[in-house]
């Protein structure tokens, strides 16, 4: 019986984005999360006397500003060497990137395979940990920021009696999201090396894409923004006698992103929502423990609560972060007010009137994207007065896009009720 990590996506001194612009958010936290996490890594390998970790790529995320992201890397591998454990890796997309990680010296029990083709390596051939282990690491790093090929039609098949493990930076048949295509391949083109084990790396959501053989994105080891949220760490193999692996899930991170959807349907007052999105904050500090958390604050649902929401967002934004500073080390990224009116869900159908004018207005601007465009044209003063965070994503938010007909058709669906309920009231009270 053995034991291995298998960890990808490291991203060296990658910052974190979407909290150091608000006052009391941990900066110093913040910048130093992916080297904590790499530090866990080490003490994790060390405290379940594992035989080798696997590397599948991205220790780095692109050039690095000076040669101390690189030595941080160092000098973690030095410890590993220290417990006698050898590390396997392969480079990814981003290290790719860097033209100083191939200049860069790597202790001895670390083995980084080749870029130029599919290359397998003997565990004992290693030494460290892998004396007694009969493993065989088969793999291919990559020197370029694009690969379109399919390299996995070049690995040679398993060898028989050994525990084959394949490494691979790729992101498989997926397409578009958040990653980009990068060395595609099926998952028959994997199963047909017959590894025991395939070590992915690239997708930075952990993922079992299969259970047998196992083939497995372990995610990235540190969240660095809203999109990346939820526990982040490695893979913790157990090897049987008789080759088949467990695997188990080893959180690693030490600052946690998590998107919160509040439904808000009977909250009369703002203060009603205040005091649920207190509730979800307490839920989640004892869900999580110690750990920091950065939150965005998603407010959902047809509540009469709803008008005062609408009228002072950014006020109500901030009386959220009062909550959550008031719950422990909670910090809100952001907050989505998506709620509604709740007397828009009960106007009567119209026949006539200014009712039916604004509701055929909408829907003739709905599906007519030309003059939707023709808005981004008439308010392009207004996109010059607003703050640069709606424009950009450079907090790891989708950007607020006036050029896009979907916008426009968005902010329709949200104004419409609340000029529905104006209407109402004007004549209510004539």
């Amino acid at each position: 019986m053995f034991k291995f990590l298998h960890a990808a996506d490291i991203h060296l001194d990658s910052p974190l984005r979407g909290l150091d612009r608000y006052d009391g958010a941990p900066v110093d936290e913040i910048r130093g999360a992916t080297r904590r996490a790499l530090e866990n890594l080490v003490a994790v390998a060390v405290e379940h006397q594992v035989a080798f970790v696997v590397i599948a790529g991205d220790v780095y995320d692109g050039n690095w500003p000076d040669f101390n992201t690189g030595l941080f890397f160092v000098r973690a591998m030095g410890k590993l060497r220290e417990a006698g454990i050898a590390v396997v890796m392969i480079s990814g997309n981003h290290d790719a990137d860097n033209k100083m990680t191939r200049a860069l010296e790597l202790p001895d029990n670390v083995r980084r395979l080749s870029t130029r083709k599919p290359e397998s390596v003997v565990g004992r051939q290693l030494g460290f940990g892998l004396q007694d282990v009969d493993v065989v690491f088969h793999g291919q790093g990559f020197a370029s920021a694009v690969v379109d090929e399919n390299v996995v039609q070049r690995y040679p098949l398993g060898r028989s009696g050994a525990f084959n493990i394949g490494l691979l930076h790729t992101s498989l048949e997926m397409t578009g999201g958040e990653h980009a295509r990068y060395a595609p391949c099926s998952v028959a083109d994997l199963v047909s090396r017959q590894y025991d084990y395939w070590a992915l790396g690239h997708v930075h959501k952990a993922r079992v894409v299969q259970e047998d053989p196992p083939i497995v994105f372990p995610g990235n080891i540190q969240g660095r923004h809203i999109r990346e949220s939820g526990s982040k760490g490695c893979q913790l193999v157990t090897v049987d006698d008789r080759g088949h692996p467990t695997l188990e899930f080893v959180p690693l991170d030490v600052f946690r992103w998590h998107e919160l959807t509040v439904a808000a349907e009977d909250a009369k007052r703002g203060d009603d929502v205040l005091g649920l999105i207190g509730q979800t904050f307490q839920r989640l500090v004892r869900e999580q423990g110690d750990l920091p958390l950065a939150v965005r604050v998603v407010v959902t649902g047809r509540c009469a609560a709803h008008r005062a929401l609408a009228a002072a967002p950014e006020a109500w934004a901030n009386q959220v972060r009062a909550v959550a500073a008031g719950a422990g080390e909670v910090w809100v990224e952001k907050v989505k007010f998506q709620t509604a009116d709740v007397a828009a869900a009960v106007v009567p159908p119209i026949d006539e009137g200014p009712l039916l004018e604004l509701s055929a207005l909408v829907q003739e601007f709905s599906g007519d994207d030309q003059r939707l465009l023709e808005l981004t044209d008439e308010l392009a003063a207004l996109k010059k007065k607003l703050p640069p965070e709606l424009l950009s994503d450079e907090w790891g938010d989708d950007p607020l896009r006036l050029e896009q007909p979907a916008f426009w058709r968005s902010l329709l669906m949200q104004v419409e009720p609340l000029l529905r309920a104006r209407l109402l009231a004007e004549e209510g009270g004539a």
